[in-house]
């Protein structure tokens, strides 16, 4: 998240500006004015991509080029000689640094999926760092979800296991990875939708459902419930929803640094504005999940006096009969393996980098939710916010104190519509 911030501050900074103000007349951000627009692209390809690959890879230059790596996730960047460079990263990879090959592999899960299979299969059989071997055992698996893949991937970590003495155990990482690789248990969309729409789940709170795809590549809706168990609704009688997207940049799985939002429930802890470039001013709504907060905070009882998480806590606040339904603990074994600062938020970001893409426009994030949000090209003015009328629901609702769910339900391969679930909203 940090160099991601870095890399985009370095970028924008001298053409982001905006009002911190929450109204539609005063929200405004410079860098969509066209030609600001036009030059943070340049400034991406010319000082950061094209420079920082142009230096020869050495030690002292290994972060230049994990610079330039984000760079080229960012705006989706694939010219023949940015390529050529990626292939000359590995060339010495098992010479460069840890945290450089967790960036190389990013890289390549994000735009060239099945593209270095060859290098990563000879990588995987030496590698004695566990979050590499997890990167590098989810790049082969991306293109490739046979049988025989899966199988090969589950005897080399315990293989790797013995060598290394990695303990599965105990660490959180590997075990989620092993998890990943065993046959999954499927629920039907009825089946989960039912039990989450139903009055008694998270009685008297306000909750709002985030319903995603398996395949992040496809927006999913947002919708709102309040603490009575009623759906806000438009003007119209409509049930309110917006789409939402749920997909990072990389596409990496949940536990994984950078990685799409995990499944699960959130901790809803009001509202927030961020500083970020890249989010923008519209109010965002701030998420926690279990180790980023406390117990007693995150199930919202004053009476709890355990200090230590388990999974059964978290379970507590699970609907009766999806108890044991492994998926949904995603966001608590996300939280055990560190990750943290997952929000709901609005874009900054050009959605003309991400033109041919099946969520445009909606624009990807570091592991956030993200709403859609246009921007002027002339003034730089807020045009439409999906992020505004989402913040407006839940205040409707009775505000941010609550849960924020976000389900997959299906691999449909297209966007989630509001008439799919309709029929389960009693």
């Amino acid at each position: 998240m940090k160099l991601y911030k870095f890399i985009l501050s370095i970028v924008f900074s001298c053409i982001f500006l905006y009002s911190n103000a929450q109204d539609d007349a005063a929200l405004y951000f410079r860098g969509a004015i066209k030609e600001n627009r036009i030059n943070a692209r340049r400034n991406i390809i010319n000082n950061i991509i094209y420079k920082n690959l142009s230096l020869p890879l050495t030690d002292s230059t290994e972060e230049n080029w994990e610079d330039a790596f984000w760079a080229m996730e960012v705006l989706q960047y694939k010219l023949p000689w940015a390529n050529d460079c990626v292939h000359h990263a590995f060339d010495a990879i098992g010479k460069r640094s840890v945290d450089f090959q967790h960036a190389l592999i990013e890289l390549c899960y994000a735009n060239y999926p099945g593209e270095f299979d060859i290098q990563v299969n000879q990588l995987i059989e030496k590698i004695n760092d566990e979050k590499l071997f997890a990167l590098c055992a989810e790049y082969l698996a991306q293109t490739d979800s046979s049988d025989t893949t899966r199988i090969y991937l589950l005897s080399q970590l315990d293989k790797d296991n013995k060598i290394y003495g990695w303990n599965q155990t105990q660490n959180n990482l590997l075990t989620i990875l092993a998890n990943r690789f065993h046959q999954q248990e499927k629920l039907s969309t009825e089946k989960i939708l039912s039990s989450f729409f139903s009055k008694s789940f998270l009685k008297k709170n306000i909750v709002v459902f985030s319903i995603q795809r398996k395949n992040r590549d496809y927006p999913g809706i947002v919708i709102v419930r309040d603490a009575s168990g009623n759906f806000i609704k438009n003007n119209d009688g409509s049930i309110f929803n917006v789409p939402q997207l749920a997909r990072s940049i990389s596409n990496l799985p949940f536990y994984l640094t950078n990685g799409n939002t995990p499944q699960g429930v959130f901790r809803m802890d009001g509202f927030g504005v961020s500083g970020a470039d890249f989010i923008g001013p519209t109010e965002n709504i701030q998420l926690t999940m279990p180790y980023e907060t406390s117990i007693k905070h995150f199930l919202n009882n004053p009476s709890i006096t355990d200090t230590s998480w388990t999974p059964d806590l978290y379970k507590k606040l699970l609907p009766d009969d999806l108890k044991d339904y492994l998926p949904l603990y995603e966001s608590y074994y996300a939280g055990e393996a560190g990750r943290t600062e997952i929000i709901a938020h609005g874009t900054t970001i050009d959605p003309e980098y991400y033109k041919n893409k099946t969520y445009y426009p909606e624009t990807p994030t570091m592991g956030c939710l993200c709403t859609e949000e246009v921007w002027s090209p002339t003034d730089g003015k807020r045009l439409i916010s999906d992020q505004q009328n989402l913040i407006d629901a839940i205040k409707k609702a009775g505000g941010p104190n609550g849960y924020y769910v976000v389900i997959e339900i299906d691999d449909e391969q297209i966007p989630v519509n509001i008439k799919e679930i309709l029929p389960f909203i009693k």
